[in-house]
């Protein structure tokens, strides 16, 4: 499969579609593997049942962040790929309808993700030490101008982009994990 853009969503509609727990991960698991799933497959990954599953993808679909795959049987399965390998979010500032739905979405990632380091954070004693170790939760309170701050954000993705779960799930080493990387940088009041 060819290199897929990133997909931008701008529209308020857009995002209030995709401010659902399934739904994001659904698109998240496509965009960061380039997977192609049917809707079975991919209820088992979010914990639905297969008819509802095929509902959030129905759904997905007509905000253009899901579509049709290529059959690889007989051609009566109905697969399903992203559109793109990440999404952008870009409200327009001047429309309170999509600042708004902007930060429904926002405020979902922020549930998920802190769900996220709390999960880690009562099963790391299980993990082997070697992982403890590897992992991190860090913050800095940095000075930089806006320019600089720019830069930073591309520095840390082009570090990352090696690792990409889509470029790397067939050859990845021995003893390699899935892994979340979390990065926030804003200006502080």
């Amino acid at each position: 499969m060819a290199e897929q853009a990133n997909v931008r969503i701008t529209d308020a509609r857009t995002m209030r579609a995709l401010a659902h727990p399934a739904r994001i991960e659904i698109v998240e698991y496509l965009s960061y593997t380039g997977a192609s799933v049917t809707a079975t497959e991919c209820a088992g990954l979010v914990g639905l049942s297969p008819s509802a599953t095929s509902y959030h993808l129905r759904e997905l679909a007509k905000y253009g962040l899901v579509e049709h795959a290529p059959s690889q049987g007989d051609g009566r399965e109905r697969r399903w790929r992203s559109t793109g390998s990440s999404l952008w979010i870009d409200s327009d500032a001047a429309q309170p309808e999509s600042l708004a739905a902007e930060q429904a979405l926002v405020d979902l990632y922020m549930t998920r993700d802190k769900d996220r380091v709390r999960d880690w954070m009562a099963r790391q004693p299980q993990d082997p030490r070697e992982w403890r170790d590897a992992s991190a939760l860090m913050g800095q309170q940095l000075v930089m101008t806006a320019e600089e701050l720019a830069e930073l954000n591309k520095r840390i993705r082009a570090l990352m982009e090696p690792f990409r779960m889509r470029d790397r799930q067939a050859e990845a080493p021995e003893g390699a994990r899935r892994v979340v990387v979390q990065y926030a940088a804003f200006p502080m009041a």
